[in-house]
């Protein structure tokens, strides 16, 4: 037995230890169980809120049928897949991040950076960093921001934003607080014909909700002309934060701290901004 035992040992590798192995896949396995777990109450937390999104498509479904009286025309909304997809993943270096599309196609782990910019003046006058890939969220948040600021900053009449950020909950969010939405029910081509962009705008429905009213606004002369503020507007300010000012990604780990760097970009913007404007 101990000529055994000897012989045993000798096949280990030098410095090998069996006790740290064992520690080290026990600590493997626990890490595995513990990113399972977030993973499903991920699943959990998205399930709830694609079923509040697919709830309300059939309640628009339906009221629309009661108005017209007629079936809706095409597929009715699917409902959605409980518990986690095959492609659910966590980082564990960063685990408040989360895997999105990017322009040019892929995916990498991101955040989402959300801001408010003033028509005129292109101030930032609200900023947040969320999670989701998706905007549908991210209006009512936003609102909240923009009608939390002192009078004196002054009252949104109108809010413009690209048809990502639509559902006819924010449209009655943006109504609630005061607000005039413009927000496309589709993605809207870059070069519309020019019979397209000249053409009158239909007569308006009788009695419509306020997702036909504020549809038949968009294609209004008004509407148009408002709407055509939106690629002035927000898109210069993140082309110039990422072109110039040469912030492309961020540096900190963690949502919080996330938060904190995308506002000291915004305020640092801010105050460029306004140093241009004063000397104007």
């Amino acid at each position: 037995m101990a000529k055994a035992e000897a012989a045993d040992r000798a096949d280990l590798p030098d410095g090998f230890s069996i006790p740290d192995e064992l520690a080290l896949r026990e600590k493997r396995l626990s890490k595995l169980a513990e990113a399972r777990a977030k993973i499903e109450a991920r699943a959990k937390e998205r399930h709830a809120r694609e079923q509040a999104e697919y709830e309300a498509k059939l309640a628009a479904r339906k009221a629309k049928e009661e108005r017209s009286g007629k079936k809706p025309g095409g597929k009715p909304p699917s409902p959605p897949a409980s518990g986690p997809s095959p492609t659910d993943q966590i980082n564990l270096t960063d685990e408040d991040s989360r895997i999105m599309p990017v322009a040019g196609g892929g995916f990498e782990q991101c955040y989402n950076a959300q801001a408010v910019v003033a028509e005129g003046s292109l101030l930032v006058v609200a900023a947040e960093v969320v999670q989701a890939a998706n905007d549908k969220q991210q209006v009512e948040p936003m609102v909240d921001k923009i009608m939390a600021l002192p009078e004196k900053v002054g009252q949104p009449r109108t809010l413009l934003a690209d048809s990502g950020y639509f559902s006819s909950a924010n449209v009655d969010a943006c109504q609630n607080a005061g607000i005039k939405p413009l927000i496309p029910t589709g993605r809207q081509p870059h070069y519309p014909p020019l019979s397209e962009r000249l053409a009158e705008a239909p007569t308006a429905p009788e009695n419509p909700t306020s997702v036909e009213a504020m549809a038949h606004r968009l294609k209004t002369v008004e509407g148009k002309k408002l709407y055509a503020l939106r690629k002035q507007t927000p898109e210069p300010v993140f082309g110039i934060i990422k072109s110039v000012m040469g912030f492309r990604q961020f540096s900190m780990r963690g949502l919080e701290k996330v938060r904190g760097e995308w506002g000291l970009v915004t305020m640092t913007w801010n105050i460029k901004r306004i140093f241009a404007l004063r000397s104007a």
